[in-house]
């Protein structure tokens, strides 16, 4: 498969990225917006519900557009969008196929509306979320499961034409080194990025060190190639400050930051009703102490319960640390 044309990451030039905030808590709480099973994708087969895609991330890709120097990485609405997710949902492999080359069409029309408007680079990530639920291990997988799981949907984003692949809410390492192998096998950089308890460590019960080293070795000695870099997403700071306190060469792996705006655990998450959207300002101030442990952070945006404004007070406080 042919590289990508343009830049697929972030450059290691000082650039740095705005992307958007938690899509489906605004999808739902915001806008009112059902989505069964947390799935954003099922908007995009009706144009009623690709309008409402592109208007929400139309808020970000302003956000950037008044913020000096920033790029934007367009993340695709397909976290739910493998073929497990959608089996229970009710769409088979080329309804699956479709709907995520649909997504990435839409992330192709954005980049042209915007590409102008924006001082840095834009990036079409092609999103892949976890098997089971965000917020446990599940059953175990190791690189080879994974790889088979995940493939269809990681081919049929590169050949929509995802500039890389980013794996959200991985809650074991089993399963980063599948959709590692998976874009590596479709010729595309791929970015990890994990979620942890409140403790700092992964559901599975890893901490983040260690899976970032095993994906590391494993994804490399599988298909020749380890992730680009390393993300921690749909978990609030306070969760992970003090794990990162400690140092180490592996948290210069660390390059992105989707943090939750709520202070409260998974488990408190999924028992609520109501949003918990947090204080955006005690966020971006977190976001930006975090540049003292994370150097070669650089790319911003949030997930649960984070929306517009916690994207908009994270890059103005970037801003100010500049």
């Amino acid at each position: 498969m042919a590289a990508p044309r343009t830049p697929p990451l972030p450059p290691a030039d000082g650039a740095w990225f705005l992307t958007d905030g938690g899509i489906e808590t605004v999808l739902i709480y915001q806008d009112g917006i059902e989505l069964p099973e947390f799935a954003a994708f099922v908007l995009l087969d009706g144009a009623a519900g690709r309008a409402a895609l592109r208007r929400y991330y139309e808020r970000y890709l302003a956000i950037a557009a008044a913020t000096p120097g920033a790029g934007f990485v367009l993340e695709s609405p397909t976290w739910r969008a493998g073929l497990d997710w959608g089996r229970r949902l009710g769409y088979d492999a080329a309804a699956m196929r479709r709907l995520n080359g649909l997504a990435i069409a839409l992330m192709h029309e954005l980049r042209e509306a915007w590409r102008s408007r924006i001082g840095g680079p834009i990036v079409l990530s092609g999103c892949v979320g976890p098997r089971g639920d965000g917020y446990a291990p599940g059953a175990p997988m190791d690189g080879d499961d994974a790889c088979r799981a995940h493939g269809p949907q990681v081919l049929a984003l590169a050949e929509a034409g995802a500039e890389r692949i980013t794996a959200v809410t991985m809650t074991t390492s089993g399963e980063a080194i599948g959709i590692a192998r998976a874009a590596a096998a479709v010729e595309r950089p791929c970015v990890v990025s994990f979620t942890v308890e409140t403790d700092g460590r992964l559901p599975s019960g890893e901490t983040l060190a260690e899976a970032i080293a095993r994906t590391d070795a494993e994804a490399e000695a599988g298909a020749g190639t380890a992730p680009a870099w390393y993300m921690v997403n749909c978990a609030h700071p306070s969760h992970f400050e003090a794990v990162l306190e400690g140092g180490g060469a592996w948290t210069r792996r660390i390059r992105g930051l989707r943090a939750n705006a709520s202070m409260r655990s998974h488990a408190e998450l999924d028992a609520m009703t109501t949003l918990d959207d947090g204080d955006p300002a005690d966020l971006a101030g977190r976001y930006r102490r975090l540049r003292e442990v994370l150097p070669n952070l650089n790319m911003l945006g949030g997930c649960c319960g984070t929306d517009h404004r916690h994207v908009a007070a994270i890059g103005a406080a970037w801003c100010q640390g500049r």
